[in-house]
């Protein structure tokens, strides 16, 4: 299990984008949750101060991005997606 930034135990905040997507992925809010507690590790993202964070949804791996605001201490949910195989 890898060992977590701080701003991983902030408070959660879903993006306008993410619940964009939710409708189009078929997924919802307590999905998202659910696969922040199942993540096996993250990665930085191409932008800067994000984060992708590897988990699964339905069995099949998924991607979550994350941006940490540090004034706020909210990690915001930036999107989320199926990983293709």
């Amino acid at each position: 299990m890898p060992t977590w930034p701080t701003w991983w135990d902030w408070e959660l905040e879903l993006s306008p984008h993410l619940f964009k997507r939710m409708a189009d992925r078929d997924f919802n809010e307590i999905a998202v949750r659910r696969m922040l507690t199942l993540a096996t590790g993250y990665r930085p993202d191409v932008i800067p101060d994000r984060w992708i964070i590897a988990t699964r949804h339905r069995r099949t791996p998924w991607e979550v991005i994350v941006e940490p605001d540090a004034t706020a201490q909210l990690l915001v949910v930036v999107t989320a997606y199926p990983v293709e195989e």
